[in-house]
Protein backbone atom coordinates (compact mmCIF):
# COMPACT_ATOMS: atom_id res chain seq x y z
CA UNK A 1 0.00 0.00 0.00
CA UNK A 2 2.92 2.39 0.74
CA UNK A 3 4.28 1.83 -2.74
CA UNK A 4 0.79 2.48 -4.16
CA UNK A 5 0.57 5.93 -2.55
CA UNK A 6 4.15 6.78 -3.52
CA UNK A 7 3.21 6.01 -7.12
CA UNK A 8 -0.09 7.89 -6.77
CA UNK A 9 1.57 11.13 -5.70
CA UNK A 10 4.97 10.77 -7.35
CA UNK A 11 6.78 10.59 -4.00
CA UNK A 12 10.38 9.44 -4.24
CA UNK A 13 10.43 9.54 -8.07
CA UNK A 14 13.84 10.44 -9.45
CA UNK A 15 14.39 12.74 -12.40
CA UNK A 16 15.19 9.81 -14.64
CA UNK A 17 12.27 7.67 -13.58
CA UNK A 18 9.40 6.79 -15.87
CA UNK A 19 6.64 9.40 -16.15
CA UNK A 20 4.08 7.01 -17.65
CA UNK A 21 0.52 7.79 -16.56
CA UNK A 22 -1.02 5.93 -13.66
CA UNK A 23 -2.84 2.71 -14.51
CA UNK A 24 -6.54 3.60 -14.47
CA UNK A 25 -7.73 0.10 -15.29
CA UNK A 26 -9.63 -2.12 -12.87
CA UNK A 27 -6.39 -3.91 -11.97
CA UNK A 28 -4.68 -0.62 -11.30
CA UNK A 29 -7.45 0.57 -9.02
CA UNK A 30 -8.21 -2.71 -7.27
CA UNK A 31 -6.90 -1.40 -3.96
CA UNK A 32 -9.83 1.00 -3.81
CA UNK A 33 -12.47 -1.72 -4.12
CA UNK A 34 -14.12 -2.90 -0.92
CA UNK A 35 -14.97 -6.56 -0.52
CA UNK A 36 -18.70 -7.24 -0.19
CA UNK A 37 -20.15 -7.85 3.28
CA UNK A 38 -17.00 -6.50 4.91
CA UNK A 39 -17.21 -4.41 8.06
CA UNK A 40 -14.09 -2.48 9.03
CA UNK A 41 -13.26 -1.26 12.49
CA UNK A 42 -11.14 1.92 12.33
CA UNK A 43 -7.98 1.99 14.45
CA UNK A 44 -8.35 3.24 18.00
CA UNK A 45 -6.97 6.78 18.42
CA UNK A 46 -3.64 6.93 20.21
CA UNK A 47 -3.60 7.91 23.85
CA UNK A 48 -3.29 11.61 24.52
CA UNK A 49 -6.62 12.91 23.31
CA UNK A 50 -9.69 12.00 21.30
CA UNK A 51 -9.45 12.25 17.53
CA UNK A 52 -11.26 15.34 16.20
CA UNK A 53 -12.74 13.21 13.39
CA UNK A 54 -14.02 9.72 14.15
CA UNK A 55 -14.83 7.61 11.11
CA UNK A 56 -16.55 4.29 10.43
CA UNK A 57 -17.89 2.58 7.34
CA UNK A 58 -19.62 -0.59 6.20
CA UNK A 59 -20.53 -2.06 2.86
CA UNK A 60 -22.47 -5.00 1.40
CA UNK A 61 -23.08 -6.35 -2.07
CA UNK A 62 -26.74 -6.64 -1.07
CA UNK A 63 -29.18 -9.51 -1.47
CA UNK A 64 -29.66 -9.39 -5.25
CA UNK A 65 -26.49 -8.26 -7.04
CA UNK A 66 -23.61 -10.68 -7.60
CA UNK A 67 -20.81 -8.09 -7.49
CA UNK A 68 -20.08 -4.73 -5.90
CA UNK A 69 -19.95 -1.50 -7.93
CA UNK A 70 -19.84 0.82 -4.90
CA UNK A 71 -16.53 2.33 -3.82
CA UNK A 72 -15.84 4.24 -0.63
CA UNK A 73 -12.70 6.12 0.32
CA UNK A 74 -11.79 7.68 3.67
CA UNK A 75 -8.66 9.70 4.46
CA UNK A 76 -8.27 11.51 7.78
CA UNK A 77 -5.25 13.60 8.76
CA UNK A 78 -4.56 14.97 12.24
CA UNK A 79 -1.40 17.00 12.91
CA UNK A 80 -0.75 16.99 16.65
CA UNK A 81 1.85 19.36 18.05
CA UNK A 82 1.04 22.30 15.77
CA UNK A 83 -2.47 23.59 16.26
CA UNK A 84 -2.08 25.88 13.25
CA UNK A 85 -2.40 22.88 10.92
CA UNK A 86 -6.13 22.20 10.50
CA UNK A 87 -7.79 18.84 10.84
CA UNK A 88 -8.30 17.26 7.41
CA UNK A 89 -10.80 14.66 6.26
CA UNK A 90 -11.67 13.44 2.77
CA UNK A 91 -14.56 11.03 2.25
CA UNK A 92 -15.90 9.72 -1.06
CA UNK A 93 -18.81 7.47 -2.00
CA UNK A 94 -19.14 6.45 -5.66
CA UNK A 95 -21.83 4.14 -7.03
CA UNK A 96 -20.90 2.74 -10.43
CA UNK A 97 -23.24 2.14 -13.37
CA UNK A 98 -22.79 0.05 -16.50
CA UNK A 99 -22.60 -3.56 -17.62
CA UNK A 100 -19.56 -5.84 -17.97
CA UNK A 101 -17.93 -4.41 -14.81
CA UNK A 102 -17.86 -0.93 -16.36
CA UNK A 103 -19.59 0.55 -13.31
CA UNK A 104 -17.05 -1.02 -10.98
CA UNK A 105 -14.22 0.43 -13.04
CA UNK A 106 -15.84 3.86 -13.28
CA UNK A 107 -16.41 4.22 -9.53
CA UNK A 108 -12.85 3.10 -8.73
CA UNK A 109 -11.27 5.45 -11.28
CA UNK A 110 -13.41 8.37 -10.06
CA UNK A 111 -12.56 7.81 -6.39
CA UNK A 112 -8.87 7.48 -7.15
CA UNK A 113 -8.85 10.61 -9.29
CA UNK A 114 -10.64 12.67 -6.63
CA UNK A 115 -8.28 11.41 -3.91
CA UNK A 116 -5.21 12.25 -5.98
CA UNK A 117 -6.31 15.81 -6.72
CA UNK A 118 -7.74 16.62 -3.29
CA UNK A 119 -4.83 15.32 -1.24
CA UNK A 120 -2.27 16.91 -3.52
CA UNK A 121 -3.98 20.29 -3.83
CA UNK A 122 -5.47 20.60 -0.35
CA UNK A 123 -3.72 18.49 2.28
CA UNK A 124 -0.19 18.74 0.93
CA UNK A 125 -0.76 22.45 0.36
CA UNK A 126 -1.85 22.90 3.97
CA UNK A 127 1.38 21.26 5.11
CA UNK A 128 3.65 23.38 2.92
CA UNK A 129 2.17 26.89 3.07
CA UNK A 130 2.66 29.22 6.03
CA UNK A 131 0.00 28.04 8.52
CA UNK A 132 -0.44 31.60 9.79
CA UNK A 133 -1.25 32.92 6.31
CA UNK A 134 -4.94 32.14 5.79
CA UNK A 135 -4.88 33.83 2.37
CA UNK A 136 -2.44 31.21 1.09
CA UNK A 137 -4.91 28.39 1.74
CA UNK A 138 -6.38 26.89 -1.44
CA UNK A 139 -9.90 27.87 -2.64
CA UNK A 140 -11.63 24.79 -1.29
CA UNK A 141 -14.99 24.89 -3.09
CA UNK A 142 -13.29 25.51 -6.42
CA UNK A 143 -10.88 22.61 -5.86
CA UNK A 144 -13.67 20.20 -4.87
CA UNK A 145 -15.67 21.05 -7.99
CA UNK A 146 -12.68 20.77 -10.28
CA UNK A 147 -11.61 17.46 -8.71
CA UNK A 148 -14.97 15.91 -9.57
CA UNK A 149 -14.86 17.42 -13.07
CA UNK A 150 -11.37 15.94 -13.52
CA UNK A 151 -12.67 12.56 -12.36
CA UNK A 152 -15.34 12.82 -15.04
CA UNK A 153 -12.68 13.36 -17.70
CA UNK A 154 -10.65 10.43 -16.34
CA UNK A 155 -13.63 8.08 -16.49
CA UNK A 156 -14.58 9.15 -20.02
CA UNK A 157 -11.02 8.65 -21.30
CA UNK A 158 -10.20 5.38 -19.52
CA UNK A 159 -13.48 3.52 -18.95
CA UNK A 160 -15.69 4.38 -21.90
CA UNK A 161 -19.27 3.29 -21.37
CA UNK A 162 -19.26 3.17 -17.56
CA UNK A 163 -20.51 5.89 -15.26
CA UNK A 164 -20.73 6.62 -11.56
CA UNK A 165 -22.18 8.90 -8.95
CA UNK A 166 -19.74 10.83 -6.76
CA UNK A 167 -20.42 12.36 -3.38
CA UNK A 168 -17.40 13.99 -1.76
CA UNK A 169 -17.04 15.51 1.71
CA UNK A 170 -13.94 17.58 2.48
CA UNK A 171 -13.58 18.52 6.15
CA UNK A 172 -11.19 21.29 7.17
CA UNK A 173 -11.56 21.98 10.90
CA UNK A 174 -15.24 22.85 11.43
CA UNK A 175 -16.05 23.36 7.75
CA UNK A 176 -17.34 20.63 5.44
CA UNK A 177 -17.42 21.19 1.68
CA UNK A 178 -19.75 18.86 -0.20
CA UNK A 179 -19.27 18.10 -3.90
CA UNK A 180 -21.88 15.98 -5.61
CA UNK A 181 -23.26 14.47 -8.81
CA UNK A 182 -25.73 11.60 -9.05
CA UNK A 183 -27.96 10.11 -6.38
CA UNK A 184 -25.62 9.00 -3.64
CA UNK A 185 -26.23 11.24 -0.64
CA UNK A 186 -24.64 13.22 2.17
CA UNK A 187 -26.49 14.12 5.37
CA UNK A 188 -25.86 16.04 8.57
CA UNK A 189 -27.08 14.17 11.64
CA UNK A 190 -27.57 15.89 14.99
CA UNK A 191 -29.80 15.25 18.02
CA UNK A 192 -32.25 17.76 16.53
CA UNK A 193 -32.72 15.69 13.37
CA UNK A 194 -31.30 14.67 10.01
CA UNK A 195 -30.76 16.99 7.03
CA UNK A 196 -30.04 15.89 3.48
CA UNK A 197 -27.23 18.05 2.06
CA UNK A 198 -27.32 16.79 -1.51
CA UNK A 199 -29.89 16.88 -4.27
CA UNK A 200 -30.59 13.71 -6.22
CA UNK A 201 -29.85 14.17 -9.92
CA UNK A 202 -32.45 11.59 -10.91
CA UNK A 203 -35.41 11.68 -13.27
CA UNK A 204 -37.96 10.92 -10.57
CA UNK A 205 -36.57 13.58 -8.24
CA UNK A 206 -36.84 16.16 -11.01
CA UNK A 207 -40.44 15.11 -11.69
CA UNK A 208 -41.17 15.50 -7.96
CA UNK A 209 -39.69 19.00 -8.00
CA UNK A 210 -41.97 19.87 -10.94
CA UNK A 211 -44.99 18.55 -9.04
CA UNK A 212 -45.60 15.79 -11.57
CA UNK A 213 -44.85 12.89 -9.23
CA UNK A 214 -45.55 12.20 -5.57
CA UNK A 215 -43.00 10.67 -3.20
CA UNK A 216 -44.96 7.42 -3.11
CA UNK A 217 -45.11 7.29 -6.91
CA UNK A 218 -41.39 8.04 -7.15
CA UNK A 219 -40.54 5.16 -4.81
CA UNK A 220 -42.00 2.59 -7.23
CA UNK A 221 -41.41 4.38 -10.54
CA UNK A 222 -39.80 2.04 -13.14
CA UNK A 223 -37.25 4.75 -14.02
CA UNK A 224 -36.36 5.72 -10.44
CA UNK A 225 -32.70 4.77 -11.03
CA UNK A 226 -32.27 6.88 -14.17
CA UNK A 227 -29.83 9.77 -13.62
CA UNK A 228 -29.65 12.92 -15.71
CA UNK A 229 -26.31 13.97 -14.22
CA UNK A 230 -23.42 11.65 -13.35
CA UNK A 231 -19.73 11.11 -14.00
CA UNK A 232 -19.11 9.51 -17.38
CA UNK A 233 -22.17 10.91 -19.17
CA UNK A 234 -20.26 13.53 -21.16
CA UNK A 235 -18.01 16.57 -21.04
CA UNK A 236 -18.97 19.79 -19.29
CA UNK A 237 -20.24 18.14 -16.11
CA UNK A 238 -22.01 20.51 -13.71
CA UNK A 239 -21.06 19.79 -10.10
CA UNK A 240 -23.03 20.86 -7.02
CA UNK A 241 -20.67 22.32 -4.40
CA UNK A 242 -21.60 23.96 -1.10
CA UNK A 243 -20.20 24.30 2.41
CA UNK A 244 -21.55 23.94 5.94
CA UNK A 245 -20.31 24.60 9.48
CA UNK A 246 -20.05 21.70 11.89
CA UNK A 247 -20.87 21.89 15.57
CA UNK A 248 -19.28 19.52 18.11
CA UNK A 249 -20.95 16.12 18.04
CA UNK A 250 -22.44 16.55 14.57
CA UNK A 251 -22.15 13.60 12.22
CA UNK A 252 -21.80 13.47 8.46
CA UNK A 253 -23.39 10.43 6.85
CA UNK A 254 -22.69 9.44 3.25
CA UNK A 255 -24.38 6.54 1.51
CA UNK A 256 -25.34 5.02 -1.81
CA UNK A 257 -28.95 4.68 -2.90
CA UNK A 258 -28.86 1.04 -1.88
CA UNK A 259 -29.08 2.30 1.69
CA UNK A 260 -31.18 5.45 1.66
CA UNK A 261 -33.71 3.85 -0.68
CA UNK A 262 -34.54 1.23 1.95
CA UNK A 263 -33.87 2.91 5.31
CA UNK A 264 -36.02 5.89 6.32
CA UNK A 265 -34.65 9.06 7.89
CA UNK A 266 -36.39 8.17 11.15
CA UNK A 267 -34.78 4.72 11.15
CA UNK A 268 -31.37 6.22 10.41
CA UNK A 269 -31.67 8.52 13.43
CA UNK A 270 -32.84 5.67 15.63
CA UNK A 271 -29.93 3.44 14.60
CA UNK A 272 -27.26 6.14 14.90
CA UNK A 273 -28.28 7.32 18.36
CA UNK A 274 -29.04 3.88 19.80
CA UNK A 275 -25.70 2.40 18.75
CA UNK A 276 -22.74 2.36 21.18
CA UNK A 277 -20.28 3.57 18.53
CA UNK A 278 -20.05 4.64 14.90
CA UNK A 279 -18.95 1.27 13.59
CA UNK A 280 -21.90 -0.51 15.16
CA UNK A 281 -24.18 2.16 13.68
CA UNK A 282 -22.75 1.59 10.18
CA UNK A 283 -23.12 -2.16 10.51
CA UNK A 284 -26.74 -1.79 11.63
CA UNK A 285 -27.55 0.63 8.80
CA UNK A 286 -26.29 -1.87 6.23
CA UNK A 287 -28.15 -4.69 7.99
CA UNK A 288 -31.37 -2.63 7.87
CA UNK A 289 -31.00 -2.09 4.12
CA UNK A 290 -30.45 -5.81 3.56
CA UNK A 291 -33.46 -6.63 5.72
CA UNK A 292 -35.46 -4.22 3.55
CA UNK A 293 -34.64 -6.24 0.44
CA UNK A 294 -31.03 -5.35 -0.36
CA UNK A 295 -31.84 -4.81 -4.04
CA UNK A 296 -28.60 -2.89 -4.68
CA UNK A 297 -25.08 -2.54 -3.33
CA UNK A 298 -25.06 -0.79 0.05
CA UNK A 299 -22.49 1.68 1.39
CA UNK A 300 -22.58 3.74 4.58
CA UNK A 301 -19.95 6.12 5.97
CA UNK A 302 -20.24 8.02 9.26
CA UNK A 303 -17.92 10.85 10.31
CA UNK A 304 -18.29 12.47 13.74
CA UNK A 305 -16.81 15.89 14.48
CA UNK A 306 -15.38 16.20 17.99
CA UNK A 307 -12.90 19.08 18.24
CA UNK A 308 -10.68 19.22 21.32
CA UNK A 309 -11.93 21.46 24.10
CA UNK A 310 -9.84 24.60 24.64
Amino acid sequence: MIAFFKRLFGIGTSAGASTAPLDATLAGTSQLATAPLQFSEPPTPAAGGAAPLRVAHAQSVGMVRDHNEDVLLTVTGTFEGDERIPTFGLYVVADGMGGHNMGERASAVAARSVAHDMIKQVYLSLLTVNPDDSESRPPLQEIVGEAIAAANRAVISSVGEGGTTATVALVIDDQVIIGHVGDSRAYIIAPTGIEQLTRDHSLVRRLQELGQLSADEAAVHPQRNVLYRAIGQGEGLEVDVHSHRLSPGMKIMMCSDGMWGLVSDAKILEIVYSSPNLQTACNRLVDAANQGGGHDNITAVLVEYNPPTP
